[in-house]
């Protein structure tokens, strides 16, 4: 078992929390909804295989607003027309943030959700996608657990 980045080094996870807050911050600032980052966070989770983000962001998703069947086909959110063009365009933002490198495939992804969002808020996306995939990273290499939950969403312990 490998130490948590977190525990073994608290100084540098206090510096990555206040980097999240300000990435936060600054892109509701710039336009970017609560749940569009969340979208964002649980996407690029879900292609990271972070389970302790998908936990986490899955609640939050759903405090946000955002619905159990648009988490349930979210995989699947090129082929559904629950979502809006707003949402498609954070989420293929996910998606190319997440798959490096950069193929023609991601490049015209980026192209059309910068059309859609324009500079501020496609930029914003961007700084989204770029924190939860640190932390994702952060999670899978501590090996943070899943604590298991009951319906409510209360820890069992």
């Amino acid at each position: 078992m490998r130490p948590y980045l977190d525990k073994a080094i608290p100084e540098a996870w206090k510096a990555a929390s206040a980097y999240s807050d300000a990435v936060a911050k600054a892109t509701a600032e710039h336009g970017l909804t609560t749940a569009e980052a969340e979208f964002i966070k649980v996407r690029a989770s879900q292609l990271n295989a972070c389970a302790f983000c998908l936990d986490l962001h899955a609640r939050e998703s759903r405090a946000a607003g955002i619905t159990q069947q648009q988490l349930d086909v979210l995989p699947a959110w090129r082929e559904s027309s629950l979502f809006s063009e707003r949402e498609k365009a954070v989420l293929a933002i996910a998606e190319a943030a997440t798959r490096m490198p950069l193929g023609e495939d991601g490049e015209a992804d980026l192209a059309a959700a910068r059309g859609v969002l324009g500079d501020e808020v496609f930029a914003a996306a961007e700084w989204v996608a770029l924190t939860i995939n640190m932390f994702n990273r952060l999670s899978i290499l501590s090996e943070h657990p899943v604590r298991p939950r009951d319906t409510d969403g209360n820890l069992i312990r």
